[in-house]
């Protein structure tokens, strides 16, 4: 899977695209309140006034970093689905796509988790906006696999423990060791499918009595 920065050659300057790339890993690294926009400057080899004349503030790096990753974690994950057969094949399929996104991205991926929150309100709106809508595809397919026989309160926490169990490999996974993506994605399945599959067991028992 490519990374969004080569996905966006078409779409963005080359220099937007060379301060992205070396600002999201300037936050990866060191944290965004700890890197300054000299920072940014010298690691994407620009002066402080060539940053300036793409982007007015760091704020607004890190807005163009997340936005970037949330709009193409979200392109065609809608269409990509209808082109699976079954609920727990979808399951699969959004678990092996996640973590895969994500390590195609992880320094983007790591800046979203750990630095969305100190974006200004306007801009957190937007991104809080894309994934929102991205835990209601995934929500959406948790719902079919369960039939629809579940409260909305229920729903959220499967889903939201889904994408923690995929979102939380940032803080421990290595990719170079014995444990594969391929191999984490069917782990991570695993895990969830059976513990799903005990709970719609159980629903439907206790729907019957």
């Amino acid at each position: 899977m490519k990374n969004i920065w080569e996905l966006l050659e078409k779409k963005e300057s080359r220099q937007k695209i060379l301060i992205g790339k070396a600002a999201s890993k300037l936050f990866n690294d060191k944290g965004y309140l700890q890197t300054t926009t000299k920072d940014i400057a010298d690691s994407a080899k620009l002066s402080k006034g060539g940053l300036f004349h793409y982007f007015a503030s760091k704020n607004d790096v890190l807005y163009f970093i997340l936005k970037n990753y949330m709009d193409l974690a979200l392109e065609n994950f809608e269409h990509e689905l209808t082109e699976v057969k079954d609920a727990p094949s979808k399951i699969r399929f959004i678990i092996s796509r996640h973590i895969n996104f994500y390590l195609a991205n992880s320094s983007e991926g790591k800046t979203l988790f750990q630095d969305a929150h100190l974006l200004p309100t306007k801009y957190f709106k937007v991104i809080a906006e894309k994934e929102t809508k991205y835990y209601k595809i995934v929500a959406g397919v948790l719902a079919d696999f369960i039939n629809g026989r579940v409260e909305k309160s229920e729903l959220t926490i499967l889903a939201f423990e889904l994408l923690g169990m995929c979102n939380w490999i940032f803080s421990w996974y290595n990719p170079k060791g014995s444990i594969t993506p391929g191999k984490l994605s069917e782990f991570i399945y695993d895990i969830f499918y059976e513990g799903v599959s005990g709970y719609k067991e159980r629903r439907t028992v206790d729907n019957k009595t």
